[in-house]
């Protein structure tokens, strides 16, 4: 995101692209978040540093491109003018965060990595269900209107698994179609936000009846909300 002549950037996997778009547009990166530690993210933080002199934001507890400024959360940074607060979200690493600001351009904005996709979560690499599941209901619990930018463009294969979750819910048959269509288009499906997500995502309603039924049918041991969860996981990395 940029204000016409700044700019941040946030996981970049690789510098060159960014680069490219800086000198496109003729702006200048003053700041590089990043949220966890996997080098699809982190690959391009090193370079763009030397290039820019950008100053880097990064999670306090997970191994990072030195320097870096390390945040945690409930603290806030400024950048582009704009108040950040950072939101701790452990699940997909074990120090992952997310970055919220509650006003761009008269809406919020999350930059949420791998935590949250449309109609999905990250996989469970270092974090546990019980942790995920917090941090995907602090997530759910920000304005409605908050537009969800995650870091991958998972929503299709994603929304295939939710409709197998829920094929009853209506407003996740109207967003898959929509979705096919943007990406029919080659546009992209995000951001999203977080009231479209609690409506279809099934990773945010594993409290609603048909999708507790819906894991039960899967995995019958599944019985409080972290085991649901659990399973609810465990099945979609198997579908």
């Amino acid at each position: 995101m940029h204000d016409e002549r700044h700019a941040l950037v946030v996981d970049p996997g690789a510098a060159q692209p960014v680069l490219e778009a800086l000198q496109q547009l003729g702006l200048q990166l003053e700041a590089i978040l990043v949220t966890h530690h996997h080098p699809d993210h982190t690959g391009g933080v090193a370079a763009l540093r030397a290039a820019t002199g950008a100053k880097v934001f990064g999670p306090a507890r997970e191994p990072m491109p030195e320097p870096l400024t390390r945040v945690t959360g409930n603290e806030q940074l400024q950048a582009l003018g704009l108040n950040f607060q950072v939101i701790d979200v452990p699940g997909h690493t074990a120090g992952h965060i997310a970055y919220f600001c509650a006003d761009v351009d008269k809406a919020p904005l999350l930059f949420c990595g791998d935590t949250l996709f449309s109609a999905g979560c990250g996989r469970l690499f270092e974090g546990s269900p019980a942790q995920m599941l917090a941090s995907l209901d602090t997530l759910a619990a920000l304005p409605d209107a908050t537009r969800v930018c995650c870091a991958h463009e998972y929503t299709l294969s994603n929304l295939k698994f939710a409709c197998a979750v829920e094929p009853s819910n209506q407003a996740l048959t109207d967003y898959t179609l929509r979705a096919k269509a943007l990406r029919l288009r080659q546009q992209p499906t995000l951001p999203s936000s977080i009231l479209l997500e609690r409506q279809i995502n099934p990773f945010l309603r594993t409290r609603q009846a048909t999708v507790t039924q819906a894991v039960q049918a899967f995995d019958a041991s599944a019985r409080d909300e972290v085991s649901i969860f659990a399973a609810l996981r465990q099945w979609k990395n198997q579908f």
